[in-house]
């Protein structure tokens, strides 16, 4: 079985869908989304659209938590806030709705999928946990391996019983251990934030006990030239260059 695992889309239909290209090109069973499918982008309609066609399997991000309830956009910095501002202007009631009932995580083919931290918290960022509350969460943990998105940061963190060990997580196949356990941060497709403007993605083969990170090229310069037209920060734009 192999599922494409996706996250932070951020409204960024190109990037999207240049993923989607290399998904439907790689013999994937399934995708699974992590969350913060809007927010940022030029394209939030475009992209939440696209996900509910698809029938994604989706998770609430912080971004579509503060769209399901504004009262959630004073944990946002001023230019995040007024990045939602727009996002919701741009959304049709139709999505609000469909963002409003999705769920904190999912637990599909002995995997747990959230989007910030296990086991449902939709807005603990993994680089503020104590490596002793991260030793405790490994020992909860029901699931080899839990998924999450949120920070836009590819990072691999394993625990083998005994200790807690933080790896970056690298571009190609990684294999997986299956006497240890997983946290896996798969980064961004559509405002990635480790230096690298591509979009990232991965393909875990739970048969096989392998997990690839793929980066996909799509036209930056478009995505960031929209962002400003749209009136959105040009900060969100900057930052895909």
């Amino acid at each position: 079985m192999r599922i494409a695992v996706i996250s932070d889309i951020h409204g960024n239909l190109e990037a999207f869908i240049e993923v989607l290209v290399d998904i439907d090109q790689s013999g994937v069973a399934e995708i699974i989304c992590l969350g913060d499918i809007v927010g940022y982008g030029p394209n939030p309609e475009e992209v939440v659209q696209k996900v509910r066609a698809l029938q994604i399997p989706t998770i609430m991000g912080n971004h579509e938590l503060a769209v399901s309830d504004k009262r959630a956009l004073k944990w946002f910095n001023p230019v995040a806030r007024t990045s939602l501002k727009k996002t919701i202007q741009f959304l049709s009631e139709e999505s609000i709705q469909y963002i409003r009932e999705l769920p904190s995580s999912i637990v599909s083919h002995g995997c747990r999928f959230v989007h910030g931290f296990p086991p449902d918290s939709v807005r603990t960022y993994i680089f503020q946990i104590s490596e002793e509350k991260l030793f405790d969460t490994f020992i909860e943990m029901n699931e080899k391996i839990c998924f999450i998105g949120h920070t836009h940061m590819l990072k691999l963190i394993q625990f083998d019983g005994d200790s807690v060990i933080e790896k970056p997580l690298k571009k190609g196949v990684t294999e997986i251990d299956a006497d240890k356990r997983y946290i896996l941060n798969i980064g961004s497709v559509g405002q990635p934030r480790d230096g690298n403007n591509h979009a990232k993605y991965v393909i875990w083969d739970a048969d096989k006990n392998q997990l690839e990170l793929k980066y996909i090229s799509y036209d930056v310069e478009l995505v960031a030239e929209r962002i400003i037209a749209r009136g959105f920060p040009e900060a969100h734009a900057r930052r895909l260059r």
